[in-house]
């Protein structure tokens, strides 16, 4: 299940660390995208109901993320790789070298990388 834009908001302070306080999201959202302690509220709830967010009621700081920054960053890789690459994995590094500049540090690197893996 993919994250909204709002929810990744909300999940990227979540994964800033262990648990958290409605205050503390509230105060931290406020910053980035004006938003109220009702609006961080419902989003939460409703994240906790998809499953991305736990709501322990019984803790001062209950709202934690679920799911990890690098667990749903992997699912995103493998869906756009799969939607939009049909799984050729070259095909997603060369378009993403195509419009990035990386350094000769990094081209480097891949080449090691690439040397290593049995192709």
């Amino acid at each position: 299940m993919r994250l909204t834009e709002a929810e990744l908001s909300v999940m990227k302070v979540l994964w800033s660390g262990d648990s958290f306080a409605l205050g503390e999201i509230t105060n931290a959202l406020q910053e980035v995208n004006g938003w109220n302690r009702n609006t961080v509220h419902t989003y939460l709830t409703r994240m906790e109901k998809k499953g991305f967010v736990s709501i322990d009621h019984e803790d001062a700081k209950p709202y934690r993320a679920i799911l990890s920054q690098e667990t749903y960053a992997k699912q995103e890789r493998q869906e756009l790789l799969s939607n939009l690459y049909d799984g050729a994995a070259g095909d997603l590094i060369v378009a993403f070298l195509k419009e990035s500049k990386i350094s000769q540090q990094e081209v480097s690197k891949l080449r090691k990388m690439l040397d290593e893996m049995e192709v």
